[in-house]
């Protein structure tokens, strides 16, 4: 290249990011012509290029000079010469040694040499049998952005290919692996995460300083995060190093707010692992805690669910906690398989249909009445189950059934239907001693038929068994029930709205339980952010919500496309939900979450059908599979991002925040 050339060359890159290159290929062009070897960069030259694979050859004084060559770590590819061409790299991944045309003939060297026992070898032969090669990935390019003059572009594939004697490889500098790592990281708004470590294996004799990972916020507001590894092994801390990221960028803003599903309590309440600090001490400000179960040092607000408003999903918890407890009389059992309707069903369903299905609702809120369960009536009138013979708590049996439950002829003495939940206890009282001392005369409807179906008398026996507790052995679950748990939800959205992190503490809630607050909350947040996308309102607010254990939410083969998590999936981004999920295996998870999938941080996975599911849904994975199943070192994950568009190896900070970064 001519000094005029050069010039245009060197004005060109004036304010942008590859301008590190033309200095470290001046910098080697010195230390070559000063025969200076072991400061060199230099690994070697192209035996074989195409447009997705590149084979290199190498000799071992190179190798040594640049702290080894590592399979994962990157090299670049540059042009012998740039004349007539802008300046950039080729990135290469290397893959593992590759024979070479020589290797029969230098196998056959060690062969004749160990077998005559030859001390040493001769200063030509050594020359010979150093040379190697390596088989490497093309990753893409590196050039300078064509209409900004000041900003790099990146391509997941080359322009050209030209003849291999034509370009040289580099392992490249510090600078230069910063720009390939952090280069293109988008927004202002980014935060180290840990530093570059291509092997788990940390012997080397290179002294440069380690490059630093950095992300970008933007990349997880909206997007989808999965997080995949065995447990112990990092994948919390990953979570909580991208939530503190979150906090810190949107502090003055407040226009990301978050939602964490704490299933163990970790990111509520302070623990030795992270230095006896949580999430929620380092940023007591920024985040407000709900919980079950309050605990010592960790102030929080009360999470209850309230058993009357929600009687499909509580009246299932309600089951599982009694099958859980062990609870085997018949007539237990029996209330176990009773499955309620939901408000919702209720009021879309048939007038005709409406009646059995409003009834087994009152009965079911009579049991929980005479356990003790406490109630606002007023907000129970208020949902409106009604039809032209039942209203209120009045479960419309007919004049006729009822003078039989009261034993009377004469209507007079008949009292008033319920209009509270005490006479409706009253009058199934009266209801239920009938059917125990007339088992023999079944109550009929108007239409001649039973008056109740099996769901009816078994929730009848419970509420008042032949032999046996009946309701009074539900109030050891007083505990998870509130009457005003129906505005949590409401506190929980505007605290979003105003960039909070809610964390709820579910650390000692069983797993129906876990569930039925996921969906309660995730399904209010989705109508929330639905709302505003309608009116126009989501402006550049986002709620970010985290889940671990996913597999329980996305199942691998649900053919439900339309509930709350596969909506969260497909839609949102359109309404800027992001989500963080976690969990051991990426086949367990729905595949058409792995496919909407933006964000990944994988740890070990110790199976082949594993990585190749990972894989299988996100190509960047591709022949790397073997290094994820040997590496077990906590906190060591492969990251890849939307600013990362190739996969980097990368061991994570700690998660600890000291007194002065809060």
């Amino acid at each position: 290249m001519n000094q005029l050339e050069d010039l245009i060359q060197s004005s060109s890159l004036s304010g942008n990011p590859l301008r590190v290159l033309s200095s470290f290929l001046e910098q080697q062009k010195n230390l070559e012509e000063a025969r200076i070897i072991n400061q060199m960069k230099f690994v070697g030259y192209v035996l074989e290029l195409n447009y997705d694979t590149a084979k290199i050859i190498t000799s071992d004084p190179y190798k040594i000079a640049v702290g080894g060559i590592p399979r994962g770590s990157f090299l670049i590819l540059v042009p012998v010469d740039f004349r007539g061409v802008p300046i950039h790299f080729t990135l290469l991944r290397v893959g593992g040694v590759s024979p070479t045309p020589l290797s029969n003939h230098v196998q056959q060297t060690y062969f004749e040499l160990h077998k005559k026992s030859m001390p040493e070898l001769d200063v030509w032969t050594q020359s010979e049998l150093q040379w190697g090669a390596l088989d490497c990935d093309v990753l893409g390019m590196f050039y300078q952005n064509a209409t900004q003059s000041d900003k790099i572009s990146f391509s997941g594939d080359v322009n050209n290919v030209v003849s291999a004697h034509r370009y040289l490889v580099y392992s490249p500098n510090y600078e230069i692996l910063n720009l390939i790592i952090n280069g293109l990281v988008k927004g202002k708004s980014t935060y180290e995460l840990g530093y570059l470590r291509a092997t788990e294996c940390q012997l080397t004799t290179s002294r440069m300083q380690p490059t630093e990972v950095k992300i970008s916020v933007d990349d997880f507001k909206g997007t989808r995060t999965a997080m995949f590894g065995k447990t112990r092994l990092g994948k919390s801390n990953v979570v909580k190093l991208i939530a503190q990221s979150i906090i810190k960028a949107s502090k003055e803003a407040h226009n990301v707010g978050q939602i964490i599903f704490d299933i163990n309590g970790e990111y509520a309440n302070d623990n030795p692992q992270d230095g006896n600090r949580s999430l929620r001490s380092a940023f007591k400000e920024e985040c407000v805690v709900y919980a079950l179960t309050k605990r010592p040092g960790t102030e929080s607000k009360d999470l209850r669910l309230n058993f009357y408003e929600q009687p499909d999903s509580c009246k299932s918890v309600l089951s599982t906690l009694l099958d859980q407890d062990k609870q085997g009389a018949n007539y237990v059992k029996s209330f176990i398989s009773v499955v309620l309707p939901s408000i919702e069903y209720v009021k879309k369903s048939e007038e005709n249909d409406k009646v059995r299905m409003i009834r087994k609702i009152q009965f079911y809120w009579a049991i929980l009445k005479k356990a003790g369960f406490p109630c606002n009536e007023s907000n129970l009138k208020k949902i409106g189950l009604r039809t032209r013979n039942i209203s209120g708590f009045d479960p419309g049996f007919s004049e006729a059934v009822r003078m039989k439950i009261y034993n009377t002829n004469k209507k007079e003495e008949l009292k008033h239907k319920p209009t509270t939940l005490d006479e409706l206890v009253e009058e199934l009282s009266l209801l239920t001693t009938y059917i125990n001392e007339n088992s023999d005369n079944e109550l009929k409807s108007s239409s001649k038929k039973p008056l109740f179906d099996a769901d009816d008398l078994a929730l009848l026996g419970f509420f008042d068994p032949k032999s046996g507790s009946g309701p009074s052995i539900l109030r050891g679950y007083l505990q998870y029930h509130s009457k005003d748990a129906s505005n949590f939800t409401k506190e929980i959205l505007d605290f979003v709205d105003n960039g909070k992190t809610v964390i709820l503490d579910l650390g000692n809630a069983t797993d129906n339980i876990r569930r039925y607050f996921s969906d309660l909350i995730s399904q209010s947040v989705f109508r929330h952010q639905e709302g505003k996308f309608v009116n126009n309102a989501l402006n550049n607010n986002f709620v970010q919500l985290y889940f671990e254990e996913a597999h329980n939410l996305f199942p691998p083969n649900t053919n439900d496309h339309t509930g709350i998590y596969s909506r969260f999936a497909k839609e949102g981004a359109k309404f800027h939900i992001g989500m963080v999920y976690s969990t051991q295996s990426p086949s367990t998870i729905s595949k058409e979450l792995l496919a909407q999938t933006e964000n990944f941080f994988v740890g070990h996975l110790s199976s082949s059908d594993e990585t190749r599911a990972l894989s299988k849904v996100q190509v960047a994975f591709n022949g790397i599979e073997d290094d994820i199943q040997k590496a077990k070192t906590p906190g060591y994950m492969r990251m890849l991002t939307m600013s990362h568009r190739f996969v980097i190896p990368v061991q994570t900070n700690k998660f600890e925040v000291s007194v002065g970064e809060e």
